[in-house]
């Protein structure tokens, strides 16, 4: 089976045992209904930057588009170091594009404000959805690739 998103880019074929909904319940391209309205937002991931060039901020900031309207979702830097202190291990740009989408679709789910466009995370709540998307990971077969954004 071949996998890809809308805008024509093709992640290749699914490893062998890898369930064939599994694009559609990771982070990087998927459908939640909001919790007010009902309507089905479409939240696709559109990058990653680091928010001290932009905004002067300690964080990494992870765009997504809900519904074609920009969402930005910012990671702060010291959650990194924290998970570096915790396992020895640093966790990827597509690790954060995860976590950052999986922290979405749960405001989108509890009732988000539709009109801020940006959430900043805790580093304890980085953490913690750092440790669900590797779980989610893992019982799928592996991480989902991110499409190259031409």
């Amino acid at each position: 089976m071949m996998a890809s998103n809308d805008l024509g880019f093709s992640r290749g074929p699914l490893p062998s045992g890898m369930r064939d909904d599994y694009p559609e319940i990771m982070y990087e391209d998927f459908h939640v209904t909001d919790r007010w309205s009902g309507e089905d937002l479409h939240c696709r991931w559109k990058g990653t930057i680091v928010a001290i060039a932009t905004r002067h901020a300690d964080a990494v900031d992870v765009r997504f588009d809900v519904n074609g309207r920009p969402m930005w979702i910012a990671l702060p830097c010291t959650a990194w170091v924290e998970q570096k202190k915790r396992t020895g291990k640093v966790f990827t740009d597509q690790l954060a594009a995860q976590i950052a989408g999986r922290y979405l679709k749960q405001l989108i789910e509890e009732g988000y404000d539709s009109r801020r466009e940006i959430y900043t995370m805790t580093v304890p709540t980085v953490l913690e959805l750092l440790d669900v998307v590797v779980a989610e990971a893992k019982a799928q077969g592996s991480m989902p690739t991110l499409p190259v954004l031409a």
